[in-house]
C-alpha cells in the first residue's frame, strides 16, 4: 500500500487472494470492515451489494392473508373441534359460498383483488367455478400435495397470461407456453442445468456461450466438475459516442453464437450488473443467427428485471422454440423470502426435439429413467422431465412447489395484470431510476436516458472513468500500485460502504456493482460521495508521485 494514502487493515497480497473469491462471498469480508467502522464512528452502514428491494407490493399480500381467512372458514364448515382441529375445504357449492364471503366484506384488505381475480378467471378464462374457489381454498391452507406437480391448472393460467404481458410486451407468439413453478429464479436455473444434462441435451465438456457481465453463479456453475463446459464469453463491449460504456454486445461479439459446436446459451436480460435489456437491433441479430446458422442453438434467459423496462420483450416471445424462459418474482414484488419464480417453456420447442432425435440406445436410457412415472417415456415433455429430474424421478409423486407458494404468485400476477393505468410499475420504475440519478449526479454526471435501461444496478468502470477524467498517466499509475478491489475495501473501511466488484461478474477488472433497489435515495448521495472521496485520495498521491 501506498503510505501518503490513509491506512486500510489489508494489503495488496490479501486483496489479491481476495479477488478469487465469489463477489457475494467477498461481500462478506467488506461488511466485516463495514460493520467495523460504524462501531468506530457516527456512520451508519450501507449495504448496496446484494438485489433485495426495500418495497414489498401490499395488495396481493393483503389479499392472500384474506383469502386464508375464507380458506379457514370452509375448512371449519367441513368439521371443526374445539382442540384446534378442522376439516379440508369441500368443492360442492364453494363458488357460491365465496361470492357471499366477498359481498360480505367489500371492505377487508384484499377482497377487491380476490374478486377481480374471480371475475376475471370466470368470464374471461372460463374456469370452472367450483373447481377454481376450490384450488384457491386448498392452496391457501395447504393440506394437499401440488397436483398437477408442475403447477395448478388455474394459477398457470393467471401466471400465463401476466408472462404474456410482462416478457411478451402483451404479443405472445402463437400457442402457449408450458409452466413449471419453482423455487424462485436460482432453483430454476439449478433444474434446468440438471435435465439438460440428464437428458443427454448436453454432455460434459461441451461448448456454451455465456453473455457478461452476469449473475456470477451462470459462470460459476459450468466450472464444476460435473459440467466442465468450455465456454465462449459474448461481451457487451459496446461504448456510446462518449466512449462510455452501454453495455451493448458488438455484431462480432454475438457472431460467435454462429459456432454450431455451441449448444446452449446463457443470458440474463436486462442484464446483471449493467441492468440494460437487449434492444430491438441486438435481438434481431440473435433471431438470424438461429434462423439461418445454429438453428438447434438452446438459449436460457434469466428475465428477472425485465419488469423495470418499458415494453421489454424477452427471447422466450422472439425465438420460443428455442427459448426457455426463467423468471422469479421476487425483484419487482418485494419477495425475495418467498422463493417463488418459474421456468416458462412454448409447447412446440426444440427440446422436445431434440430427444426425439437421439440414438435408439440413449432413448433407451432415458426411458428406463422416466418409466415409472410414464407408461410411454419417450413422449414424456422436456419441462414435464425436469419436474420429475428435481425430485430424482423416484420422488416425482411429491414434486412441485408448495401450494401457498402458488397461490401468492398468482396473486402478484393478478396485481400487476389487472393494474390497467401501470401504476405500480410505473412507481418501482421511477424508485430506481431516481437513485440512480441521485448515484450519477453525485460523482458530477449527467445520465443520458436509455429505454433500454432498467436501472435496478449499476455497474462503474472506476478505471474508465479515471482514464477519461485525469487522464491515461493516472490510469496507469492506479492500476500499478492497486488491486481493482481495493476501492472496495477502502469504501468499506473508511466509509462504510459495501458494493460488490464487477469483474466478478466478468465485467471490466475495475468495474464496482451498485444495487439501486435496496437503499433509501439519500444513501446513493451518500454512496457517491464516498466513491468520489476514495478515487481524490487516489489523485491526490499520484500528483504527490509525480
Amino acid at each position: 500500500m501506498n503510505q501518503n494514502l490513509p491506512k486500510i487493515k489489508t494489503t495488496r497480497k490479501t486483496e489479491q487472494k481476495l479477488e478469487q473469491m465469489s463477489p457475494f462471498e467477498l461481500k462478506n469480508n467488506l461488511i466485516d470492515l463495514a460493520s467495523h467502522q460504524t462501531n468506530k464512528s457516527s456512520h451508519t452502514m450501507l449495504n448496496a451489494g446484494r438485489g433485495n428491494p426495500n418495497w414489498i407490493a401490499t395488495t396481493p399480500r393483503e389479499a392472500f392473508f384474506h383469502l386464508g381467512k375464507f380458506g379457514l372458514e370452509e375448512c371449519r364448515l367441513a368439521m371443526d373441534y374445539k382442540e384446534g382441529l378442522a376439516g379440508i375445504p369441500q368443492q360442492q357449492g364453494i363458488a357460491k359460498r365465496f361470492e357471499k364471503f366477498l359481498e360480505e366484506n367489500k371492505d377487508m384488505p384484499g377482497n377487491t383483488l380476490l374478486a377481480e381475480l374471480y371475475n376475471y378467471g370466470i368470464t374471461q378464462r372460463q374456469f370452472d367455478p367450483d373447481g377454481f374457489v376450490h384450488e384457491l381454498a386448498e392452496g391457501v391452507i395447504g393440506d394437499q400435495y401440488p397436483v398437477p406437480d408442475r403447477m395448478l391448472k388455474y394459477p398457470e393460467s393467471i401466471v400465463h397470461d401476466y408472462l404474456v404481458q410482462e416478457m411478451c410486451g402483451n404479443k405472445a407468439p402463437k400457442g402457449r407456453y408450458d409452466i413449471f413453478a419453482t423455487e424462485g429464479g436460482t432453483a430454476a436455473m439449478c433444474y434446468i442445468f440438471d435435465s439438460l444434462m440428464q437428458n443427454f441435451l448436453i454432455k460434459r465438456g461441451d461448448k456454451v456461450a455465456i453473455f457478461v457481465p452476469t449473475f456470477t453463479p451462470y459462470i460459476e456453475i459450468p466450472e464444476l466438475d460435473r459440467f466442465n463446459f468450455k465456454v465462449t464469453l459474448i461481451n457487451a463491449k459496446g461504448l456510446n459516442k462518449d466512449g462510455m460504456h452501454n453495455w451493448e454486445y458488438p455484431d462480432e461479439e454475438l457472431d460467435k453464437l454462429k459456432d454450431p459446436d455451441i449448444k446452449v446459451a446463457y443470458l440474463v436480460n436486462p442484464s446483471n450488473p449493467p441492468s440494460v435489456a437487449l434492444s430491438a437491433k441486438e435481438r434481431k441479430k440473435i433471431i438470424d443467427i438461429i434462423k439461418k446458422d445454429n438453428p438447434n442453438l438452446m438459449f436460457i434467459t434469466d428475465d428477472v428485471y425485465g419488469t423495470f423496462v418499458d415494453g421489454f420483450r424477452s427471447l422466450m416471445a422472439e425465438i420460443p422454440q428455442n427459448t426457455l424462459g426463467v423468471y422469479s418474482f421476487s425483484k419487482y414484488f418485494g419477495c425475495t423470502g418467498w422463493r417463488i419464480g418459474v421456468i416458462a417453456l412454448h409447447e412446440k420447442n426444440i427440446y422436445d426435439q431434440l430427444i426425439k432425435e437421439l440414438p435408439d440406445s440413449t432413448k433407451k436410457t432415458l426411458n428406463k429413467r422416466y418409466h415409472s412415472i410414464h407408461l410411454h417415456p419417450e413422449q414424456l415433455k422436456f419441462i414435464d422431465r425436469m419436474v420429475a429430474d428435481s425430485r430424482s424421478v423416484a420422488l416425482n409423486h411429491t414434486a412441485g412447489l408448495s401450494l401457498p407458494q402458488q397461490i401468492q404468485m398468482m396473486l402478484f400476477a393478478s396485481f400487476a395484470l389487472f393494474d390497467k393505468t401501470n401504476a405500480y410499475k410505473q412507481l418501482t420504475c421511477t424508485i430506481v431510476q431516481r437513485r440512480l440519478n441521485l448515484l450519477f449526479e453525485g460523482m458530477g454526471f449527467k445520465l443520458k436516458p436509455d429505454p433500454n435501461r432498467a436501472g435496478y444496478y449499476c455497474e462503474l468502470d472506476i478505471m474508465l472513468w479515471a482514464e477519461k477524467t485525469y487522464g491515461s498517466d493516472f490510469a496507469r499509475y492506479l492500476k500499478k500500485n492497486y488491486e481493482p478491489v481495493d476501492v472496495l475495501f477502502r469504501l468499506a473501511e473508511i466509509c462504510s460502504v459495501v458494493l460488490l466488484n464487477g469483474g466478478g461478474f466478468d465485467g471490466p477488472e475495475w468495474s464496482i456493482r451498485v444495487s439501486l433497489a435496496n437503499l433509501a435515495d439519500e444513501s446513493y448521495t451518500a454512496i457517491a460521495k464516498g466513491i468520489v472521496t476514495i478515487v481524490s485520495e487516489y489523485v491526490e498521491d499520484w500528483k504527490m508521485k509525480k
